[in-house]
């Protein structure tokens, strides 16, 4: 994700990267030569391939809805996605939090709640990403366990059974209550349910005929408009063909752009940056437990 000020227009106002303006160069500029090309043919040829406007006036409107529907339902997909992953963030920090209290006398198993508790969100970010990986919190773990939950089929549902093994075994061993217990499996499942919508949107696209449908409606609109401007407008057709297909075209990326907010892209979800922040911050929250408080007195 780019970070800019929304105050400053100076500041990104001609930036290229994330503007989307390389992904659709190549369309906007066949539509350009298309234009200039109807406007020679119109001086040059014939003037009979002048068509009235009206209809463009009409299927403008429509087209315009369409596009507005497609944005509007790309963004909801982007900002359930960042939904998702600060609910990730919450329940780490509280699952975490409520460890480090309730297993205070066993800090090795508290650690190993904690770091796997990481590792889950480093290992979500690659599974919707379709790789594998448990980011550097693996270095902290035991070498066997971080081989056998690279191995398994679903690397971030291994990680969960493995913290609630660690509960379980605590439960057993006299720590955790039954009460305390099922809290902090809570935790544990509202990681998965979390995760789980974030794959829902990561492997549900738009529907398919409704993508093709408006992609077509773009193609024939900008193609045909240069016989509807030529006529009134002249020499202006190209610039004015550019106009509109640099705008129709770029609403239109946008929306393929944010539909799946997880990857790499300039505009996608700052995912590596909120694994950072939960590893930064539970990691806070060991290290104070180690930390000894003193005896004294405050002023």
């Amino acid at each position: 994700m780019i970070d800019y000020n929304p105050h400053d227009w100076r500041s990104h106002l001609f930036d290229i990267q994330g503007s989307l303006v390389r992904e659709i160069i190549g369309r906007v500029l066949t539509c350009v030569a298309w234009s200039a090309l109807i406007v020679t043919c119109y001086y040059f040829v014939t003037p009979r391939i002048a068509i009235p406007s009206t209809v463009h006036s009409v299927v403008g409107t429509a087209l315009g809805l369409l596009l507005v529907f497609r944005t509007n339902a790309s963004y909801d997909r982007f900002w359930e996605g960042r939904r998702m992953w600060g609910s990730i963030v919450n329940e780490s920090r509280n699952l975490a939090r409520a460890a480090s209290a309730h297993l205070a006398g066993d800090p090795a198993r508290r650690d190993a709640i904690v770091y796997w508790t990481i590792a889950f969100a480093y290992a979500s970010m690659n599974s919707l990403r379709g790789q594998v990986g448990l980011g550097p919190i693996a270095d902290r773990l035991p070498p066997d366990e971080v081989r056998a939950a690279v191995a398994s089929r679903h690397v971030p549902h291994h990680i969960t059974l493995r913290i609630t093994q660690h509960l379980v075994e605590a439960k057993a061993e006299g720590r955790l209550s039954d009460f305390l217990l099922t809290n902090l499996d809570q935790n544990v499942q509202l990681l998965i349910d979390y995760l789980g919508s974030s794959e829902r949107i990561h492997k549900t696209p738009l529907p398919f005929a409704y993508v093709v449908h408006l992609r077509r409606a773009l193609i024939l609109f900008n193609f045909s408009l240069p016989f509807a401007l030529v006529r009134d407008f002249g020499l202006e057709t190209v610039p004015l063909t550019f106009l509109a297909a640099y705008i129709f075209f770029g609403i239109e990326e946008i929306g393929v752009e944010i539909e799946n907010p997880f990857g790499r892209d300039d505009n996608d979800l700052p995912l590596e940056r909120i694994c950072a922040t939960i590893e930064q911050d539970l990691l806070a929250m060991v290290d104070a437990e180690e930390v000894p408080v003193s005896s004294g007195t405050g002023v």
